[in-house]
């Protein structure tokens, strides 16, 4: 039985051959990187495991996009081709989403990040990930905002047109059926 951060072993082994099998299919995202060494550090982290559990669940696809060799920890991130679907028409955060007087929708981008142990890309990250393919070249993403721009009430999200990133700005409040969010996730 799953309890609320920890996947039952069958659960877990799935999992795990699912993430294999991307990484295996996907090496222009992580060339150097060896998967014994990262199955070993999943199969040590339960509660990192649930967390790429609920990337995959929403529609994500999580992938190894990188390595940081001081912190010695794989970054994951959504690498769907479109912003996964399960994490669709949201607002950026909570005080977006409590600031509509109608047509709320179930939740925000940030509220659900934090449920799910991840966090929302930065622009930086963002364009880092366009580097490995195309990514939002239908749909948009929101990215972690400034606090000088959410403090005025806007919030800015990302997109791929025209072979091109592109970053926007809205208010935090907006949501549309074709933007979500990515999210990225470190294992140690």
């Amino acid at each position: 039985m799953e309890n609320k951060k920890e996947l039952s072993p069958e659960k877990r082994e799935e999992l795990i051959g699912t993430l294999k099998v991307r990484f295996e299919k996907n090496m222009n995202r992580h060339k150097s990187l060896e998967w014994a060494k990262l199955q070993a550090k999943l199969e040590a982290n339960t509660e990192k495991l649930w967390s790429l559990n609920e990337m995959e669940k929403t529609g994500g696809e999580p992938d190894v996009v990188g390595y940081d060799e001081k912190t010695d920890e794989y970054i994951f991130c959504d690498c769907s081709a479109e912003s996964p679907k399960g994490r669709r028409s949201v607002c950026y955060d909570r005080e977006g989403l409590e600031s509509r007087k109608e047509y709320k929708p179930e939740n925000s981008a940030i509220d659900m990040a934090v449920a799910m142990g991840i966090e929302l890309l930065t622009e930086e990250q963002y364009r880092a990930l366009q580097e490995l393919g195309n990514f939002d070249t239908k749909t948009s993403s929101w990215i972690k905002t400034p606090s000088e721009i959410r403090k005025l009430g806007g919030a800015l999200f990302c997109d791929r047109r025209y072979n091109h990133v592109f970053v926007y700005h809205n208010g935090a409040e907006s949501y549309y059926a074709v933007r979500g969010f990515r999210g990225s996730l470190r294992v140690s």
